[in-house]
């Protein structure tokens, strides 16, 4: 997992800190076993507990979300095809490498795009504007 944003606690019973990323760990690496190892002639729609998972391949590069599931699939498809976009535009052609080293511009963009799960700004313009004034003021 190279970026991961949480808006809820992980469904845990205890509520300590280190529990609580113990249980995070172990959701995320089970997500992506989930994820990696599906065939291509499946959809993109994952049942995972009480969660939707829904997640697209670009390149090498996976990027997944967990919904509810009575949630909209293809809205949240948009959703991570914009957020790809942003990156795209951010960084001219994003790549692994561009998400490894430059961790907080694509936490800095996420956060730009969604606030709180749900999303904030579908303008890639805004989007990019706002982060680049950020920049400005660091």
């Amino acid at each position: 997992t190279r970026l991961s944003k949480w808006y809820v606690p992980p469904p845990s019973g205890s509520g300590t800190a280190s529990t609580a990323e113990a249980e995070k760990t172990r959701v995320e690496a089970e997500v992506h076993r989930l994820v990696t190892a599906r065939d291509k002639k499946y959809t993109n729609f994952i049942e995972y507990n009480n969660y939707k998972l829904i997640y697209r391949r670009y390149a090498g590069l996976f990027f997944t979300i967990a919904v509810d599931v009575q949630d909209n699939e293809l809205s949240y498809l948009e959703t991570i095809h914009l957020f790809v976009e942003l990156l795209d535009a951010y960084f001219s052609n994003v790549c692994e490498l561009d998400i490894v080293f430059n961790f907080n511009k694509v936490y800095s963009i996420l956060d730009e795009f969604m606030l709180a799960g749900e999303v904030e700004e579908t303008s890639k313009r805004e989007i990019l504007d706002r982060v680049k004034f950020l920049e400005k003021m660091e």
